[in-house]
């Protein structure tokens, strides 16, 4: 038959209908669901927050909800760990004994910069080395490096000691320094920290020169320059730019003449670079 609806009613009754069939598969067992049933929301929001990696965010936001977060701040101490069940560890600092240092009460204690000496202060080393004696006791083997080169690159035109002379071409000329290739305008650093105690006209043939006081009787000087860049009573540093290079006074040609003196005589310099 047909209904308003448009569907067609069956002309014969309807069958039973199915009965349900009875089934006795048991779920599996979740054995972590006794354990989050036993846990505390706030607990729970705290190891998905851990297991997430959101520990920073999820702080954050329980702390604007009112909740209350314990933060463990390890100690400062290294602690030593104990075999000892339920004794308590000991901070390391409690077990080493510190080493106490003596001294008696007219004694004058130095905490200076130049007392630490290492390899990287050099200047530290030459002070040192020049306080404890004169510059003229000083061994060859205990001033080797400590006076820099007084050019970025040093390549020996002429050594220190008796040879011919460039000038007249007489033997027997004395040459009072170390001469290095250097094309004129050349910066010429400072081979050590001091105060500058000449800078003009060398009238025996060095002709523009710079004198350097680095203390207890050692200078260096530095010859037949182009022009200067500091000038007398200045302190220098180690590898500041002092003069320009040039072939003034007795030269022939653009190169540096490098002097060392102890006491006001002339020292080679390569036993001090």
């Amino acid at each position: 038959m047909q209904t308003s609806r448009g569907r067609r009613r069956a002309a014969v009754p309807a069958s039973a209908p199915r009965a349900a069939e009875a089934t006795s598969t048991e779920r599996p067992r979740d054995f972590h669901r006794d354990a989050r049933r036993r846990r505390g929301p706030f607990r729970q929001i705290t190891d998905f927050a851990s297991a997430s990696g959101m520990g920073q965010k999820a702080g954050i936001a329980l702390a604007a909800t009112g909740l209350v977060l314990t933060v463990t701040v390890p100690a400062t101490s290294p602690v030593l760990a104990t075999d000892a069940p339920g004794a308590t560890p000991v901070a390391a600092a409690a077990v080493t004994p510190q080493p106490r240092i003596s001294a008696e009460a007219g004694a004058q204690l130095d905490f200076s910069r130049s007392a630490v000496v290492t390899q990287a202060d050099p200047d530290g080393k030459l002070k040192q080395l020049l306080s404890a004696q004169s510059a003229s006791a000083v061994s060859r083997a205990a001033s080797a490096g400590s006076l820099a080169a007084p050019l970025a690159t040093l390549t020996t035109a002429s050594p220190f000691g008796y040879r011919v002379s460039p000038i007249t071409g007489g033997n027997g000329d004395f040459h009072r320094g170390q001469d290095y290739v250097a094309q004129c305008g050349t910066s010429v650093l400072a081979a050590a920290t001091g105060t500058v105690t000449f800078v003009g006209w060398h009238q025996y043939g060095g002709g523009n020169r710079v004198v350097i006081d680095h203390g207890n009787g050692l200078e260096t000087t530095y010859n037949h320059l182009s022009s200067f860049t500091v000038k007398e009573g200045q302190t220098v540093s180690r590898g500041d730019v002092v003069a320009l290079s040039g072939t003034t006074g007795a030269s022939t040609g653009c190169h540096l003449h490098f002097e060392v003196q102890v006491n006001g005589e002339v020292v080679d310099p390569t036993g001090w670079l």
